[in-house]
């Protein structure tokens, strides 16, 4: 007789310990940092923005749990800082999921981990196929997470009882899914190459675009083509943040991108000829239209417009190489290929065994002396990691000293 089919693995739709009151005083702070004190072991973190909502990037809600400490959610909003959870957690490492999503707007709040555990990188590394935390929990712990309202607005009070209820699920597991990953790592010989992948997360502050200049960003900006009509653009995007910030709404809320693309690109003139352009509608663009027309008038006036040339730092895209550096365009399509297949054998994406910035700028730019130590300074000097440059110094070096011939490709 066959054996029926097994079912999927269980839904896990409460917090053992059900869901907690949410902090918002002076006194419940003081207690929550006094509980995490007397904690052991790690702790679990997780933060909810409104992104999409509000200006920035802010937490709305903060969660954590730790063995002997239970979980506390916090209501950042009442405080300025989160400095006596930060105390009580001097030393103690944090695991979080997708840290890099997390760690500014905790920074925000004064909290910086001591050393940290990303479970989403650690299952990259593991060679996991999906990463998302349900995912991982269902593969590792084999349980399912009731996993919904992401994408709420977490600026809302006060919270709903099943957001916070989904928002306590986010901590919830992730000291078991820790030690499954450690142990996995460990298998695999990748422990020590995760913990340099932290160590680097925790550190490194990735370069940002300065706010003056994010107007380059903006969707649909290669349609403008003069340094007046990009002058526009950048007035309408000053006077949008300004506006956005002022009242605490996310951006895209006051106005789409695509609607200031179009108004730098017509050059309005009157309210009527403003509002007829596509985005600009309601009585919030009647009301405000004044304020737009002195963003256009000031960027037609202003003697300082941006060069519409200007790139980013950084080698052309690739796909430019093959007539503009010939040899650089085959030494970044075989280096290319040959860590795709020593990431294949290492059971990683491509990307986690070395970023493909880097090896762009590597191949573009190489170093003076064509060898192993050559490569291998010019790789640690671009932030490769030292298992990076471990696994991929010798294949990089050989790729680019003999290249495939340009016909190959």
């Amino acid at each position: 007789m066959d054996s029926p089919e097994e079912g999927p693995p269980p839904l896990l739709t409460e917090p053992e310990d059900g869901v907690p009151f949410v902090i918002d005083t002076a006194r419940g702070l003081q207690r929550c940092a006094d509980a995490l004190a007397a904690g052991t072991g790690p702790v679990a973190v997780d933060a909810e923005r409104a992104s999409g909502f509000r200006y920035g990037q802010r937490a709305f809600l903060v969660q954590l749990k730790r063995e002997g400490s239970g979980l506390w959610l916090i209501d950042p909003e009442p405080f300025t800082t989160l400095a006596p959870v930060q105390e009580a957690l001097d030393g103690v490492e944090w695991i979080l999921h997708a840290a890099s999503q997390d760690l500014p707007c905790l920074a925000e709040l004064g909290m910086h981990p001591h050393s940290l555990f990303d479970t989403e990188l650690a299952a990259r590394l593991a060679g996991l196929p999906r990463v998302s935390l349900g995912a991982v929990v269902e593969s590792l712990l084999g349980v399912r997470l009731a996993k919904e309202h992401s994408a709420a607005d977490w600026s809302k009070r006060p919270l709903p009882q099943d957001w916070l209820r989904y928002a306590a699920l986010d901590v919830e597991l992730l000291i078991p899914l820790r030690e499954s990953l450690t142990q996995l790592l460990r298998d695999q010989d990748k422990l020590d190459w995760a913990e340099q992948e932290f160590e680097h997360l925790r550190t490194h502050r990735p370069v940002t675009i300065p706010r003056s200049e994010r107007w380059r960003k903006a969707s649909g900006v290669n349609r403008l083509k003069s340094p007046r009509k990009l002058a526009v653009l950048r007035e309408l995007w000053a006077a949008r943040e300004n506006m956005a910030e002022t009242k605490d709404i996310a951006p895209g809320h006051i106005l789409p991108d695509s609607a200031l693309v179009a108004a730098a690109d017509e050059v309005p003139r009157t309210v009527p000829q403003l509002l007829s352009i596509k985005g600009f509608y309601g009585r919030a663009a009647k009301r405000e239209a004044p304020k737009w027309l002195r963003a256009i008038e000031s960027g037609t006036k202003n003697t300082q417009a941006p060069d519409p040339k200007r790139r980013a730092v950084g080698p052309p895209p690739p796909r430019t190489w093959k007539d503009r550096n010939p040899l650089a365009f085959r030494r970044y399509r075989t280096a290319r290929d040959w860590l795709n297949h020593r990431a294949d054998e290492l059971e990683l994406m491509p990307e986690t065994l070395l970023t493909p910035a880097v090896l762009k700028q590597l191949c573009w730019t190489p170093p003076e002396v064509l060898d192993l130590d050559g490569v291998s300074a010019a790789l640690r000097d671009l932030g490769a990691r030292p298992w990076q440059i471990e696994q991929c110094a010798a294949i990089v070096t050989v790729a680019m000293l003999d290249p495939e011939p340009l016909e190959s490709f």
